[in-house]
């Protein structure tokens, strides 16, 4: 779990960062309709980014869950050559000023 900072994430979420869990693919499930568009998959209504599918992994923008999990806490920041300069890293998580190596 983790924060990205990168511009796609903050433009598509109108926030200074977006906040993400990666599950492996085969645990994953999801029901309603949804549109992708570039590996990026979205409410058809709305236009919510929900997650991004991966051939063994799903990104999944934690916002976007009506009961997102309260008991995890970020482990990593990515872009962070990004992150704003009133925003503080966070203690405890791995610094990346890209994606993570």
């Amino acid at each position: 779990m983790g924060l990205c900072h990168c511009t796609d994430c903050r433009k598509s979420s109108g926030s200074a960062f977006v906040l993400f869990a990666v599950w492996p693919r085969q645990d994953f499930s999801h029901t309603g309709e949804i549109a992708t568009f570039a590996g990026r998959s979205f409410c058809p209504v709305c236009g919510g980014r929900l997650f991004c599918l991966q051939e063994k992994t799903v990104e999944i923008r934690l916002g976007s869950l009506d009961s997102p999990p309260t008991d995890l806490e970020p482990t990593e920041e990515l872009w962070i050559k990004r992150r704003e300069a009133w925003l503080r890293e966070l203690p405890g998580a791995g610094q990346y000023a890209e994606d993570a190596g």
